[in-house]
């Protein structure tokens, strides 16, 4: 799937247009996931359907979503932008960039520069770059240039041996460990615990994909994660920010 993925965003890159750039201020991702009076801080994704489980959520608003994970208690907002397989769309992540008060992260296959002048025009706080689709050197040079254009970068290891092969390169500011195996698509907190005694301890360690319950976000706390990013299980939910709450163990109401 990846592969495929990948092959449709070449194609798409060689008609991409940069939007007009969007002209608010940037916020870190790097500080809201290490701010203090939070135990438990959650990037809360706005993510309409994914190739394994299709569309998730029908009633599909992504700007009230996103506002009720912010008054639920999001640290950041993670946006789905690829069309193709998510049903995303890159005009969602300028619209919720204008109304809320905490980093918007674009979580999409970036693989050109092209996409990273493309996320600076749109008002993204930082960007998803995934090892599994880039060699290390190559990932190493989108970062440095997201970051020279006032973004961050959360760079994505679905194993022990990419951490490994990406740090032989450089260290991230921000790693995440997605627990999803791509090839199968089955998801498995051990990931998490197997990789995060490998993240140093100057890097922000978020923990990626299968967490559904707040004893899913305490255990891969005591493997070492910063924080979480939730998306379907979030999206799934009547009310999304109350779940972001109940994820974070600060409200015991259950949803109809």
């Amino acid at each position: 799937m990846l592969t495929k993925i990948l092959e449709t965003k070449k194609e798409e890159i060689a008609s991409l247009t940069i939007p007009d750039p969007y002209q608010g201020e940037r916020r870190s991702l790097k500080a809201y996931l290490t701010r203090r009076g939070s135990q438990a801080h959650v990037i809360a994704e706005v993510k309409k359907a994914s190739p394994s489980k299709g569309v998730i959520r029908e009633d599909f608003n992504p700007l009230e979503i996103a506002l009720s994970y912010e008054s639920g208690g999001a640290d950041a907002i993670s946006v789905l932008t690829d069309v193709t397989y998510f049903q995303g769309n890159r005009e969602y992540l300028t619209e919720i960039k204008k109304h809320v008060k905490i980093p918007v992260l674009r979580k999409d296959f970036i693989v050109d520069p092209l996409q990273v002048e493309e996320s600076e025009a749109l008002g993204a706080d930082a960007i998803l770059l995934i090892a599994a689709a880039l060699e290390p050197e190559k990932l190493k040079e989108l970062y440095d240039l997201a970051y020279n254009k006032g973004m961050e970068c959360l760079v994505e290891v679905h194993s022990s041996q990419e951490l490994e092969e990406l740090m032989n390169v450089f260290t991230p500011e921000i790693i995440g460990v997605n627990n999803r195996d791509l090839s199968t698509f089955v998801t498995s907190l051990e990931v998490t615990e197997k990789t995060g005694s490998l993240i140093p301890a100057e890097s922000v360690f978020v923990s990626e994909s299968g967490i559904h319950e707040p004893k899913d976000l305490e255990r891969v706390a005591k493997a070492g994660a910063n924080a979480v990013l939730v998306g379907e299980s979030l999206m799934r939910q009547r009310d999304p920010g109350e779940a972001v709450k109940r994820l974070k163990g600060e409200t015991l109401h259950d949803e109809d």
